[in-house]
């Protein structure tokens, strides 16, 4: 028996038309996506509670996602879920529903590098991934087992594990593929309207360090102090290795008293940290945390989700590695 997919469109290129792009009204939109899909019968299509560019979405944004597919759930009976999505933050509400959604569910996430739709809007676009992005997920969403993954240029790949590694090819996502057993969230976290609120405050910043003089480093680092973010994510080299002083060990520490985790992590697309080599002892003997995520997106949904759970930077130490 066919299952139900609740179609969820939440922009991007995908539903773009015009010269220059711009995004066609939902309400226009999709009734042009059920007239190509009209073979598919079992497709409920719903527009989500936020429909916009994805390179100005935030934490807020995808969990209101979540909530809305949890209230979908509870009131449906649905289980298999197609996200549409922008592609260039596709990774990062990814990773976000992985952690809060868990095995819960049958989600996948699509997108497109060019439109469905010609410039007019009234036809398919002549060049276009989309509907073939958005077939394979349709696919997909009922055969893969409960979990959230990616589809793109016919790969399927866990959801934690995505990275965007192209602009414009349409192979532009790569991650583990979703026949490959990895060490994944399984449990969901019920988004409540207060976890939305609290999203709003959410403060993390990356930096990626570069090869330079430990004074200059120090020296820019310590503009962090007056406005520290939640989570610090520092971008070392290779297997996460960074060169310190002892100013910059006691700058973590100080991070630390006024509420702001470090988080050692890599450069590096793929691999997990690695604290064999001698330049990594400092770690030790700070405030600092090391990343065992799939990537960066991963490592800010991690941070996300201990954010919303937890209220102190000392709990959110004590639980890292939970």
């Amino acid at each position: 028996m066919m299952k139900d997919i609740a179609l969820i469109y939440m922009g991007g290129t995908f539903g773009c038309v015009g010269d220059p792009l711009a995004p066609m009204s939902a309400d226009l939109f999709i009734p042009k996506l059920e007239q190509l899909l009209t073979d598919q019968p079992f497709i409920q299509y719903y527009c989500a509670p936020v429909i916009k560019d994805s390179s100005a979405c935030t934490a807020t944004d995808w969990l209101e996602l979540v909530q809305f597919i949890q209230n979908l759930q509870s009131e449906q009976q649905i289980q298999h879920f197609v996200i549409i999505h922008g592609t260039d933050t596709l990774s990062y509400a990814s990773a976000v529903l992985a952690h809060f959604m868990g095995n819960s569910a049958h989600i996948v996430l699509t997108g497109s590098q060019y439109p469905l739709l010609n410039a007019e809007g009234d036809a398919q676009r002549e060049f276009s991934d989309a509907m073939d992005n958005l077939s394979f997920a349709l696919a997909s969403v009922t055969q893969c087992n409960a979990g959230v993954y990616l589809a793109f240029h016919q790969q399927l790949i866990h959801a934690q594990t995505a990275l965007k590694q192209h602009t414009t090819e349409l192979n532009a996502f790569t991650g583990l593929d979703a026949h490959i057993a990895i060490q994944a969230n399984q449990q969901s976290h019920q988004v409540t309207a207060d976890d939305i609120a609290k999203a709003l405050d959410f403060n993390c910043m990356s930096l990626m360090m570069q090869p330079i003089d430990l004074v200059q480093q120090f020296n820019n680092l310590k503009n962090i102090l007056a406005y520290p973010p939640h989570f610090l994510f520092l971008q070392g080299f290779g297997t996460g290795n960074l060169a310190v002083n002892p100013e910059i060990v006691d700058f973590i520490n100080q991070l630390y008293a006024k509420g702001c985790i470090s988080v050692l992590t890599t450069q590096v697309p793929f691999g997990a940290t690695d604290q064999r080599y001698a330049i990594a002892e400092w770690v030790h003997d700070c405030k600092i945390l090391l990343n065992e995520s799939y990537g960066h997106a991963d490592l800010y949904a991690k941070a996300l989700k201990m954010y919303l759970q937890y209220d102190t930077v000392e709990q959110w130490h004590a639980h890292w590695y939970d």
